[in-house]
């Protein structure tokens, strides 16, 4: 049943001409030579997959990379726009009023994923609700993605797949502006401005970075009753990096970032919020910082890194709605439900990789090492009663082996230990992964790997939302035990080399069984408003399909999509509303979703991009209590379609040594935004689907040295 899904729904006609396409170009280079093996999609070095450097072709473990260059022909903002347009992956928003963010990977909810940066943890649960969004472009080198639970050795929260962030270090002398203007559904204005300044000294041993980023976007309202449907953003971003070699076989860097946002969403009215008839107020100040510190010895064989990472975030926020009643006012103005929250967490740790050149002649490299994760979260709401005052730490051990056991064969064995403060014994996570090369240019790769998450409260346990004339809260049910996972994965690489073109496919199929899983179910309501329990379940599964598509022609014409069909399911039925029939199925999780970009590079000074996405009908739990949707209701929403593109071109000023770059494009041309959202201050703010924004026209200008 689920294999006849991937020839269904709209996404046949993409992955069609995709084929088309692919096929087209290899049959047209039949005849060219094989003379272009180092080609940059097959030579790109990854860390992700192995904490190791190793070339893409040559890991074990399937990492997708989208570097800075892709992300800004794509024209986004930050890291929660970036991320849709890779496969397996599916960004969606969660609230109308605040609009938080959550990734969800292999068909696992936001929580199941772990994002690093840097490959440090210090994401933590209160940053994973708006620092997608928060994190800058600009900031980023390239994203690294490994998707399933083959990635365990980054932690225990790696279930659904892990996202590592690579900040950008100095390379080169240069600099880089660029500043647009974005307009929303023609009401809403968009301002963004960007620069990069890097410094590196003649002996090319030391380095220094500064990136810069202001953002300032209006609140926009889609159903005209004065309430917002995307808030108001105030974003600056600073951020400086550097690297010192004191020596040809030691290196240390070093970055230090800051990050401010004001967000406010809900009626459109000056502040202060508490008079507003809903309202949510945030105000975010954020440092992250990490230092790393490499030695490589014994004739560059083996290498030790240190390293430490830190993250701090202070956050003043409002959540609340205006009352109705004399008595019920007074007591609002008296007592307005402002909260503060305060997270820190820090990392610190040592890796050692030692490489064995003839182990049994082949090649094996062993890393060991050992890491320690804090993470204490303190926010409360004491209108609401509302309190989140959690200190996990979790102390980690890690071994690995790195082995080319024959030629063409590689065998990847590792062993995490993790001992957590909210479980009284140690748990053990293992991982293998083979990989087989057929003529350098086909892998097959088997993998798998266990992971758990500890009983806490994540990102989503944090987020209070508007429902049923109310807010709603999540609470963690008493002796709540550790969900464990299993992750099983198979995929089939293959790329097509030519002198003038370069295509290839992979197939991917997964499989992930949740053991306790947690479930939020509704458990009914107090005097604030609807009250949601996260426990342990009978177990879940979600299974499914990944085809990724791929074709580069001359570096003229390149092609990329990729499309995902799966299922979910809990073993037990599970209720989301009172009176409403229970279910088995995910919540927000559609069974199929795609993307797809297609790049025109006729010269040097013309770049045109054209990019999709995909999104199947799933199913949505939606509360009753707005002038236009008075009953709870189960809804299944359309699938929906979004296109983008961009059209740039550049001008070299030979006088000034700069490139000027002007350029233009439209966000959501077929303007496929939700249309039946949710009237009023009583309305349920989790019932949003649909693109993160309505149809949104940019133009902008970039300057940057030559």
């Amino acid at each position: 049943m689920l294999l006849k899904r991937l020839f269904n729904g709209r996404i046949c006609g993409l992955i069609g001409g995709g084929i088309v396409l692919l096929f087209s170009l290899v049959a047209k280079g039949q005849e060219n030579k094989k003379d272009s093996l180092k080609q940059a999609q097959l030579q790109e070095l990854v860390i992700t997959g192995t904490k190791t450097f190793k070339r893409k072709t040559e890991s074990p473990v399937l990492v997708q990379v989208l570097d800075a260059k892709t992300l800004q022909q794509l024209q986004v903002c930050n890291l929660a726009e970036g991320l849709k347009f890779q496969p397996g992956l599916r960004m969606e928003t969660d609230c109308q009023t605040c609009n938080y963010t959550q990734l969800r990977m292999n068909g696992l909810p936001g929580a199941y994923s772990q994002i690093l940066i840097n490959g440090r943890p210090i994401f933590s649960p209160m940053m994973g609700l708006y620092g997608m969004e928060q994190m800058p472009v600009n900031l980023i080198d390239r994203i690294e993605v490994v998707r399933g639970g083959g990635s365990s050795l980054y932690g225990s929260n790696a279930v659904g797949g892990t996202v590592n962030v690579i900040t950008k270090l100095p390379r080169k002398n240069g600099y880089e502006v660029n500043s647009f203007y974005q307009h929303i559904d023609r009401q809403t204005p968009d301002f963004n401005f960007q620069a990069n300044a890097t410094l590196v000294n003649d002996s090319n041993n030391a380095g220094i970075a500064i990136h810069v980023n202001r953002r300032n976007r209006g609140m926009y309202d889609a159903n005209g009753d004065n309430l917002s449907e995307m808030p108001a953003l105030n974003q600056t971003a600073l951020a400086i990096s550097g690297f010192y070699r004191p020596s040809e076989n030691q290196k240390l860097e070093v970055s230090l970032s800051s990050l401010s946002e004001y967000r406010y969403g809900g009626e459109m009215r000056k502040p202060p919020a508490y008079l507003a008839l809903q309202a949510e107020e945030r105000q975010h100040n954020i440092w992250m910082g990490s230092a790393d510190y490499q030695w490589n010895f014994n004739k560059e064989q083996s290498a030790l890194i240190i390293y430490a990472a830190f993250q701090q975030t202070d956050r003043t926020h409002y959540t609340g709605m205006f009352p109705d009643s004399a008595t019920d006012i007074q007591q609002h103005i008296i007592n307005p439900p402002y909260g503060y929250s305060n997270a820190m967490t820090w990392q610190g740790g040592f890796q050692l990789n030692h490489r064995m050149a003839n182990w049994f002649k082949r090649r094996h490299v062993l890393t060991f090492g050992t890491e320690y994760l804090s993470d204490k979260v303190d926010d409360r709401i004491p209108t609401y009663q509302f309190l989140v005052n959690q200190h996990t730490r979790n102390w980690g051990i890690f071994l690995q082996s790195d082995w080319d056991i024959f030629k063409g064969g590689n065998l990847l064995m590792g062993l995490r230990a993790d001992q957590h403060n909210f479980l009284p014994h140690w748990v053990l996570s293992p991982r293998m992964a083979f990989m087989y090369t057929l003529k350098t240019n086909t892998q097959f790769r088997l993998n798998y790997g266990k992971g758990f998450r500890a009983p806490q409260a994540f990102d989503t346990d944090l987020h209070i939302a508007f429902a049923g004339g109310g807010v709603s809260r999540v609470k963690l049910q008493e002796g709540l035990q550790e969900e464990r996972a299993r992750s099983w994965s198979a995929s089939v690489n293959y790329d097509k080399l030519a002198a003038k073109w370069i295509a290839g496919f992979t197939v991917e199929g997964f499989y992930t069984y949740l053991r306790d899983a947690f479930i939020l179910e509704n458990i009914g309501r107090d005097q604030f408003g609807e009250i949601f329990q996260k426990r342990n379940g009978q177990g879940a599964y979600v299974q499914g399909l990944t085809l990724e598509l791929r074709a580069n022609y001359n570096k003229k014409l390149q092609l990329e999509g990729g499309f995902t069909v799966q299922e979910n399911r809990y073993r037990e039925a599970i209720v989301y509303m009172e009176d409403i029939a229970s279910g088995t199925q995910f919540l927000r999780t559609p069974n199929q979703y795609a993307y797809a970009m297609f790049r025109f590079t006729p010269n040097t000074k013309w770049n045109i991009n054209v990019n999709y996405v995909y999104t199947g009908p799933m199913l949505l739990a939606h509360f009753g209590g707005a002038e236009n949707f008075p009953n709870d209701a189960m809804i299944t929403t359309n699938a929906f379609s979004e296109v983008g593109t961009k059209v740039a071109y550049a001008l070299p000023v030979k006088r000034l040594q700069q490139v000027w770059e002007c350029y233009v494009g439209v966000k959501n041309l077929l303007n496929a935004y939700q249309d039946d959202f949710d009237k009023g201050k009583y309305r349920d703010s989790n019932y949003i689907y649909g693109p993160a924004m309505p149809r949104t026209l940019f133009i902008g200008l970039k300057m940057k040295s030559n």
